[in-house]
């Protein structure tokens, strides 16, 4: 898979480091060759996992960064990028330190953007079945309902898995990205991918296998659930209003103003002459019938065609090929 990829790609890994101090070593030890910069971010590691890095490890390519204080994957990812990004790496690549990624396939996340197919890639652990025996039930769960979310929040419905931390992204595009109004939380990842639907990015999965053995995850998937569900709901509202009615106007947009008004009010007239009906006795009449089931009906109808166009509406183009030629 690496056989487009040479040393003069400038390509940095940021690690972010969060007890993690039992791994991380490996984690280092297992990044191929080709990979110019390392940097491995402490957020204010309680077990001195960047300590650890400085003491035993050798490699000269990686870079140690410490947090005065615990600022979240999100922060810690946000600090990697900037100093990537000042490094002048092209390519930027985002592991865990836990050991459940292996670096070893950094080539498939990275091959799909040098060859000009993606401005962004990520894992997806949910490509194969067979691979998922080896996942939590919790787990599979909980990153079932997250993705299911994700799919409305940044609009990129043909992915899975949003929450899958093996990045890759083009310098080009990550520097048009706002990283300061990045969640700092464990939604980044999720936040990103919003992010990169307003800028039009393309982004594609990469299936992968994660490996489960003594680590302990800090995400907790009933409060993340929770959580995430509100800042899901935000990055929606926020990419209707980007996409459908600030940067672009058409069809989708008056669907989208006429068909949810309408399919409520034909709900909400329906329900109270059924309770009317129900109190008084009285039967409702044709046109109250009428009243509550044509706005109903076709309100659905204009809300699904808006929902089906949403989906077909996905960023062709990588962004980062047309900023090459403007930049």
């Amino acid at each position: 898979m690496n056989n487009t990829i040479k040393n003069e790609e400038n390509i940095a890994v940021v690690i972010p480091c969060y007890e993690a101090r039992s791994h991380i070593i490996n984690v280092i030890s297992d990044i191929p060759a080709f990979v110019s910069k390392i940097y491995c971010v402490d957020d204010a590691c309680p077990e001195a996992t960047g300590k650890k890095i400085e003491e035993e490890c050798d490699d000269p390519r990686v870079i140690v960064i410490y947090h005065d204080k615990n600022f979240g994957v999100g922060g810690a990812m946000v600090t990697g990028y900037q100093a990537a990004l000042e490094g002048n790496a092209k390519y930027i690549v985002k592991i865990d330190a836990d050991g459940q990624m292996d670096p070893s396939i950094i080539s498939r996340f990275v091959d799909p953007i040098i060859n000009g197919q993606a401005d962004y890639t990520k894992g997806n652990r949910f490509y194969k079945l067979e691979d998922l025996s080896s996942m939590p039930i919790i787990r599979l769960f909980g990153n079932a309902l997250l993705s299911f979310m994700s799919k409305f929040s940044t609009g990129y419905w043909r992915i899975f898995d949003p929450n899958n931390g093996y990045t890759a992204i083009h310098s080009n595009v990550l520097k048009h990205i706002p990283l300061t109004k990045i969640s700092k939380s464990y939604f980044f990842e999720s936040d990103m991918l919003f992010r990169l639907n307003t800028l039009r990015a393309v982004v594609i999965d990469i299936p992968m296998q994660s490996k489960y053995d003594d680590e302990i995850s800090n995400l907790s998937i009933f409060s993340s659930l929770i959580e995430f569900s509100f800042k899901h709901l935000l990055n929606f509202i926020k990419r209707i209003f980007y996409n459908y009615f600030l940067r672009d106007f058409h069809i989708a947009s008056i669907e989208l103003l006429i068909g949810p008004i309408m399919l409520v009010y034909g709900i909400h007239f329906g329900i109270d002459k059924w309770l009317l009906s129900v109190t008084t006795g009285l039967h409702a009449t044709a046109g109250q019938v009428m009243n509550a089931a044509l706005p109903t009906i076709v309100g659905l109808q204009l809300t699904l065609s808006a929902l089906n166009f949403d989906i077909d509406n996905k960023p062709t183009v990588p962004l980062h090929v047309l900023l090459d030629d403007v930049d």
